[in-house]
């Protein structure tokens, strides 16, 4: 079934940002300084992002597949096949670049025939739907890193392949393994080089989808503004595909 109400962006509510690093940010130093970026006095005082530079960046809408109460844990994969996805999700305050620890990074995804749990059957597949896999998330750690280990997602029609992210602080971790209260500081999008999808998309268990993929392209939610719009870094665990990937990003919020 198309996701049809992720076809407009929601307008930006908050501001968030992506931090430039390596190259970028040794280009970006050579000129002015970018606005919001930390004093001297304030890289003393917090842990900043190494070699950072932030740059403004557009929140992106929540989508239809949303369901609260997510387990907090770092392996969301529960039985689910697909080629291993580490991902290490650094949070930041948007003003000063200082990491922000125990923020709650919660992600959501479709598994390798773009199904997502608690909405099996609309992409077309008969699954057992707990109404849980590829979904969770974990409290940041003291360096602002959340390390989640899920499986390369898949996609359904009308949308590339995605990943769902919410950042939310001051949460309470529940005796259920879930959390409670706190403020939603950011909602956005994970996504994924199309090279390296290609080469995904063609190996089992992604090629028993069927559904004709969308490219980053032809996505409607996805604006070519790389990092800056949440493309990821991916880096290969092995030769082939079927190893895994590393997938890395620096999300910043207003807090």
């Amino acid at each position: 079934m198309t996701d049809t109400s992720e076809a407009t962006p929601t307008p930006v509510g908050r501001r968030t940002v992506l931090i430039a690093t390596g190259a970028t940010a040794a280009a970006v130093a050579v000129g002015a300084a970018a606005p919001g970026a930390p004093t001297a006095d304030a890289a003393d005082a917090t842990p900043v992002a190494a070699a950072a530079v932030c740059t403004l960046t557009k929140e992106m809408t929540e989508g239809p597949y949303y369901l609260d109460g997510a387990l907090v844990r770092s392996d969301i994969r529960e039985n689910k096949t697909g080629f291993v996805l580490k991902l290490a999700l650094t949070v930041v305050n948007d003003d000063t670049c200082a990491v922000i620890p125990n923020a709650l990074v919660e992600i959501w995804h479709a598994d390798a025939l773009g199904e997502y749990s608690g909405y099996v059957g609309n992409n077309g597949h008969n699954e057992s739907d707990n109404g849980t896999f590829l979904r969770g998330g974990v409290l940041t750690d003291a360096g602002g890193v959340a390390d989640i280990t899920t499986v390369y997602p898949g996609w359904y029609r009308g949308r590339c392949v995605h990943i769902h992210v919410k950042v939310h602080t001051g949460v309470t971790l529940t005796s259920d393994g879930s959390f409670t209260g706190g403020t939603e500081v950011h909602t956005g999008q994970l996504f994924f080089d199309e090279t390296v999808t290609a080469r995904v998309g063609a190996l089992s268990p992604y090629s028993a989808n069927k559904v004709t993929r969308t490219t980053l392209a032809q996505d409607s939610i996805y604006d070519d503004g790389g990092a800056a719009s949440g493309l990821l870094t991916l880096t290969a665990l092995g030769s082939s595909p079927s190893s895994g990937y590393t997938g890395t990003l620096t999300l910043g919020v207003e807090v």
